[in-house]
């Protein structure tokens, strides 16, 4: 293929209703591939409803299509996806869905109808079996697609057990900006404030929340903990503080645009993540995890999916449910200087070396090349 060829690429995306994911999308553009992404005006979950945010929107086009049944994950599909796919006619249809899903099945449908190339994406570290019609639409994909990119190698794994004998990369679904995410400047309060524990995320049980009230029910000395979040487990949540005695310790923040993300972080001297595994779930990344270490927040998590990959040798795993486990991890965090600087060190740089949009999106990038040569 010619240095010289614009790839077209086509992506549809929910995902990108998020402002800093948008970032990934820019460095697409830079890389030399004329990008339409179609996103939905909001998406419904059990958080409530989010919009979409304009924030970085330079050398590519977003543009906003009708969705039907939103918030239902394995049913929502665009009603004018097929306009858009034959105006725009794109070398390759990136959907940025699971293969079991409606979405997914349109997307792969229109692609078929311009014969233009295709790609879905997963996050899914489960093999789950499901009922028809979503198991039949499942092996359809699997069967029809051209490529497939998995956000981590257990998600790879599930894919390859599924029988998908194509072509397959591991690439995250999106990187974190080390320019927005950056360490706090030394001397912004830190020693005024109470040692401060942090969540970031949605209020459900799999999370682990309630272990992290109990762990820190435990610790002695000055401390508070910020949770930023929320989802149907905030009253259960709350009800528990009050029964440890610790409600007055802890600052609920209910939702926080992802440009305004960084200055939370700068609130913070360590995340937690004590995510628990469920038969359906498993952590499958923790974006929040990659945002911490890029702003010099030491991260603890437990060994739920792939937090322990994403984190490596610049944070402390724990067993996960393992309460005693988390409030040791916690205790050392705050009682050793050393331990905090040099965990916040290592984060950044591990961030650096693997987490970025621009290695995202060259990651990306030369898979779509590859799909074309």
């Amino acid at each position: 293929m010619s240095d010289q060829y614009l790839p077209r690429i086509l992506m549809l995306s929910k995902a990108c209703i998020v402002g800093i994911y948008q970032r990934k999308l820019e460095e697409i553009a830079r890389l030399g591939i004329d990008l339409l992404t179609l996103v939905p005006p909001s998406w419904k979950d059990e958080r409530g409803e989010t919009r979409l945010e304009r924030v970085y929107t330079q050398g590519y086009q977003l543009q906003e299509i009708p969705i039907r049944l939103n918030g239902n994950f394995h049913l929502h599909h665009y009603p004018t996806l097929g306009e858009w796919v034959q105006r725009f006619r794109p070398d390759i249809i990136h959907i940025d869905e699971e293969p079991y899903n409606a979405a997914a099945w349109q997307a792969l449908y229109e692609a078929r109808r311009v014969r233009a190339k295709s790609l879905f994406f997963s996050w899914q570290n489960i093999k789950r079996g499901y009922p028809p019609p979503f198991s039949w639409g499942e092996r359809w994909v699997l069967r029809n697609v051209d490529t497939a990119l998995a956000g981590t190698e257990s998600a790879a794994q599930v894919w390859r057990e599924k029988g998908y004998t194509k072509p397959m990369a591991v690439v995250p679904q999106f990187g974190t900006d080390p320019t927005l995410f950056t360490p706090a400047i030394k001397g912004n309060n830190r020693d005024a404030r109470p040692f401060t524990i942090g969540y970031v995320g949605r209020l459900v049980e799999e999370k682990g929340i309630h272990l992290l009230l109990q762990a820190v029910a435990g610790l002695t000395g000055d401390w508070k903990l910020r949770l930023i979040g929320s989802g149907p487990y905030k009253g259960e949540l709350m009800a528990l503080a009050e029964r440890l005695g610790i409600g007055a310790r802890i600052e609920w923040v209910e939702w926080v645009a992802s440009t305004e993300m960084p200055a939370q972080y700068h609130l913070l001297d360590v995340l937690v993540i004590p995510s628990l595994t469920r038969p359906n779930w498993k952590e499958q990344f923790g974006r929040v995890i990659t945002e911490a270490m890029s702003s010099g927040v030491p991260v603890v998590g437990s060994d739920s999916g792939a937090i322990p990959n994403i984190i490596g040798e610049a944070g402390l795993v724990v067993p996960e449910g393992n309460t005693d486990a988390l409030r040791e991890a916690l205790d050392s965090v705050r009682c050793k200087p050393d331990l905090r600087a040099r965990l916040a060190e290592a984060g950044r740089e591990r961030v650096l070396a693997h987490y970025t949009h621009e290695q995202v999106a060259a990651d990306t990038v030369r898979v779509y090349r590859e799909m074309m040569d």
